[in-house]
């Protein structure tokens, strides 16, 4: 997909130019500046933290249940529901407001936000938008981003003098922070957009992919408890730091999700040789037989 292709789904999503929409259709990068601020005076104090689709990153999972004190299963829950995310067809979940109340965020009360400092990166960056160009082809860490704003009609904080440059937003909100510890999860987005909607995920596939992405627990429990360390060489000192560390054990569900989904190479887990010879000989068995098969059809036409 060409660059210009996805500069017009990224325009078509944020409703360039269509009236009535809350995104202004200007293009800011790292240095642009906006003024704006929010605090319990504002009269318009979370009003827009109401019927927002929030989807939630691993990390901000992580940071969610330990806030919480929860289980990955409880929090799940208690507070998401599942979703395939546009047209990548990945299984992710998503926060779920209270329908009886407003369609209000469980964690918001007239006080404000009750997971303040463990909030999800969407709500970090708000009044700020993110949107990736980035392309698969490109090398890795090569950015190719852009920012918005996002002016609801209700907000007040645009009506304050404090100013920002959007770099200096990111830092005091900590979603640049959020940004680092997301950005593999992000590759891995991008990687299955670049195969194109007409490549789906198979359903084996997805259940892996959900379930590293919002579940520590399950994950360490298949590392740990399953045949996986029997299929792939991982580093002892690792193995010892994720089955404590669930940021760990994120960051190394990535790679896995690279070798798993994607058949990607990793330098963090490898496939054990004998498993290697295997995964081979099954290849080629499976392509011989699919040209056994072509070349029946191809007699069965003449």
């Amino acid at each position: 997909m060409s660059l210009k292709d996805l500069e017009k789904r990224i325009d078509k999503a944020l409703k360039k130019g269509q009236k009535g929409s809350a995104i202004e259709p200007v293009r800011l990068d790292r240095n642009s500046t906006f003024k704006f601020r929010c605090y319990p005076g504002v009269s318009c104090f979370t009003k827009c933290c109401r019927n927002m689709n929030i989807i939630l990153t691993p990390y901000d999972i992580i940071r969610l249940k330990h806030r919480l004190g929860l289980s990955s299963d409880l929090f799940l829950r208690l507070y998401t529901e599942p979703e395939l995310l546009g047209i990548t067809g990945i299984p992710v979940a998503r926060l779920k407001m209270l329908e009886d109340e407003g369609g209000r965020c469980p964690f918001v009360t007239k006080d404000g936000c009750q997971v303040y400092s463990d909030r999800p990166v969407c709500c970090r960056y708000y009044p700020i938008g993110l949107a990736s160009l980035r392309q698969q082809e490109k090398h890795a860490g090569e950015e190719d981003e852009f920012f918005f704003v996002v002016k609801e009609s209700h907000c007040k904080g645009f009506l304050e003098d404090t100013e920002w440059t959007v770099d200096s937003w990111r830092a005091d909100q900590g979603s640049d922070y959020y940004d680092h510890m997301n950005r593999e999860w992000m590759e891995l987005l991008l990687r299955k957009r670049s195969f194109g909607e007409e490549t789906e995920m198979p359903p084996r596939a997805r259940e892996l992919f959900f379930m590293v992405s919002t579940n520590m627990e399950r994950f360490r429990s298949f590392v740990f408890e399953s045949r996986f360390l029997d299929t792939y060489i991982v580093d002892g000192k690792l193995l010892r730091k994720i089955l404590e560390d669930d940021v760990a054990l994120m960051q190394f569900g990535f790679e896995y999700l690279k070798v798993a989904v994607f058949g990607a190479e990793s330098d963090v887990l490898k496939l054990k040789e004998d498993i290697l010879h295997k995964t081979v000989k099954k290849i080629i068995k499976r392509r011989k037989k699919r040209l056994r098969r072509l070349q029946r059809l191809a007699k069965g036409r003449k």
